[in-house]
């Protein structure tokens, strides 16, 4: 572990007693003393605190700099109002997702938000791609935490009431325990909740005041990674490589009209032929919600086949566990574009043994963003 790299909560981490592993070449925290079942579970029904440092977090300035990330990323970045935010992906030539990341309009700049294990690719990328009128900054004296669940708003609101004003993708500048924070209300759970970017030397400071709040408890990956996969979002890496598309991910909602054909401001991103095109006449593969049968989750890499004995393979599942929240195993993954509508009937691979899933829209826990 001593070759990893430490956020600056690794020793509030290491008080709480938190179970340390290797993450994205970071030492985070996987679970607490609650264990993961119970952190899940105490997220959706109160709030969560999760260190989230570990992200990218880049500025992008320029008079030019919307439209010249609009030709890397294929959603409407010029058209997205200050105080905004948005989720998008970097794309490749033949259409695949390079990574996905959130965008804010945060004025006099973009603010982009992206995963820890693709940031020093991206911030290359952009340094490569952008020209020399938009400047790329990458941002490394902030921590970056999340606060999710129902009862977010309330918490967050004890230290400046201002949160609760703010909607769902909102953005703003305020003070958080006598820092200048950096607030969205967006997370990756499914829950309303909040993303805080925070000068490092203030961040424990802030972390430890809203654990004192007896609504709070700090949640690790374990947990988080099960509250994403019930709401339904991808994991880069997983669900989303750049070898899959994002019609073929099921994130064609992300690409606004005026990228798309017929729109002011159509193509001209990586991969722009392909990605129309199936947006146009379907992919031949699609990302899928499924349910196992019976208790037993089936985890990322079990094939699925369309029948119960013999066939083809037509997919994988690229994520998948036990859902606290439904009380049930849950999957993602990809099937033939024929078999992607829900209650359709696949069947994955087990020690030689295939056991039927049911195709299921997602999210399988329903979203409680404020809109």
């Amino acid at each position: 572990m001593s070759d990893l790299l430490q956020t600056p909560l690794h020793d509030l981490h290491v008080s709480l007693g938190a179970k340390m592993v290797p993450f994205a070449g970071y030492s985070m925290p996987v679970q607490y003393g609650l264990g993961v079942m119970s952190e899940h579970l105490h997220t959706r029904a109160k709030a969560g605190l999760f260190d989230v440092s570990h992200m990218g977090q880049v500025k992008v300035t320029g008079d030019t700099a919307a439209l010249a990330l609009e030709a890397l990323i294929p959603v409407d970045i010029a058209g997205l109002a200050e105080g905004r935010q948005r989720y998008g992906f970097f794309t490749n030539d033949a259409g695949g997702i390079m990574d996905d990341l959130m965008l804010a309009n945060r004025g006099d700049h973009i603010f982009v938000v992206v995963n820890a294990a693709c940031k020093d690719a991206d911030i290359a990328h952009m340094l490569a791609k952008l020209g020399p009128s938009v400047q790329v900054t990458p941002v490394t004296d902030r921590a970056l935490l999340a606060l999710q669940g129902p009862s977010a708003e309330a918490v967050l609101a004890d230290l400046n009431p201002a949160v609760a004003e703010m909607n769902f993708m909102d953005v703003a500048t305020l003070q958080l325990n006598g820092a200048e924070c950096w607030v969205s209300r967006s997370g990756y759970t499914g829950e309303d909740g909040y993303e805080i970017s925070v000068p490092d030397q203030d961040a424990e400071a802030l972390a430890k005041t809203l654990l004192s709040h007896a609504e709070v408890e700090a949640i690790g990956l374990g947990a988080r990674d099960s509250l994403r996969l019930e709401g339904g979002l991808c994991l880069y890496g997983h669900d989303i490589d750049a070898a899959t598309t994002p019609v073929q991910a099921a994130l064609t909602w992300a690409i606004q009209k005026v990228r798309r054909a017929g729109g002011d401001r159509a193509a001209g991103f990586p991969g722009a032929d392909i990605i129309l095109r199936e947006i146009a006449s379907g992919a031949s593969r699609k990302r899928v919600g499924l349910r196992p049968e019976g208790r037993a989750p089936m985890r990322e890499g079990v094939p699925l086949y369309a029948q119960a004995q013999g066939g083809e393979q037509i997919g994988s599942i690229t994520s998948g566990g036990f859902g606290p929240t439904v009380e049930g195993p849950v999957a993602m993954g990809y099937v033939t574009a024929d078999l992607s509508k829900p209650d359709t009937t696949v069947f994955g691979e087990l020690r030689g043994k295939r056991l039927p899933l049911t195709v299921t829209k997602m999210p399988f826990t329903p979203a409680n963003f404020k809109r």
